[in-house]
Parts: structure tokens; C-alpha cells; sequence
């Protein structure tokens, strides 16, 4: 008999009802954090191969990403709602981060940022 019934399979599924994930022999998942600590590490490798982070400096670091992002985002968003468009396109976010960030920064993260998405197109068309 290949497969189980429908009755064989109901008794399975009392049998491992109120069970956790252990008992009912199967593995426990943990919940994924997403974090830029890995990307904030690579680019301190790069730019002082010598110096280390601690903990509190990487959340540090990681929670200010997370709220220039999501700024950046919301200007983004802003954008296209003023010019009554819905696509949000790699323009509006240029526009957004030449707006949210001073000076040269502003144009070193502009070109990084055409460069990625050179980069991505490129990629795509083969």
C-alpha cells in the first residue's frame, strides 16, 4: 500500500495534536532577523581591514540604516503620490536620496546606487 487513507492520516494528525514541534518529531524553526550586520561588516573590512565593531556599535549602526531606509522610502513614496504616478521607479528613489542626504554624500551614494542598478540590467538581459 503505497499512501496512507484519509482514516490513517486523521489518526496521524491526533496523534501529534498538543504535541510541540519536538514531540512530534519534527524541527523546530527559529524565526529569521533580518539585519544589515553582515553588509556594515564587509564594508568596515574594506574601508579599515584593522578595526573590529562591538555589539552595541553594530545595532547601533544597523537601527540607523533601518530608519534612513525607511525615510528614504517615504520620500520615495511622496514623490509618486505628487507627480500622480503609482510605479515607484529607480528615478523617484534618486530623487529622494539627493534630497534626504547632504552634499557629497548625496552624490557618492548616487553613483553607487546607478552603478548597482547598471550592474542589475546588465545582469538581466543575459
Amino acid at each position: 500500500m503505497p499512501g496512507k487513507g484519509p482514516a490513517e492520516k486523521r489518526q496521524a494528525a491526533k496523534k501529534t495534536a498538543g504535541k510541540t514541534p519536538a514531540e512530534a518529531g519534527k524541527k523546530r524553526r527559529r524565526k529569521r532577523t533580518e539585519s544589515f550586520a553582515l553588509y556594515i561588516y564587509k564594508v568596515l573590512k574594506q574601508v579599515h581591514p584593522e578595526t573590529g565593531i562591538s555589539k552595541k556599535s553594530m545595532s547601533i549602526m544597523n537601527s540607523f540604516i533601518n530608519d534612513i531606509f525607511d525615510r528614504m522610502a517615504t520620500e520615495a513614496t511622496n514623490l509618486i503620490r505628487f507627480n500622480k504616478k503609482k510605479t515607484l521607479s529607480s528615478r523617484e528613489v534618486q530623487t529622494s536620496v539627493r534630497l534626504m542626504l547632504p552634499g557629497e554624500l548625496s552624490k557618492h551614494a548616487v553613483s553607487e546606487g546607478t552603478k548597482a542598478v547598471t550592474k542589475y540590467t546588465t545582469a538581466a538581459g543575459n
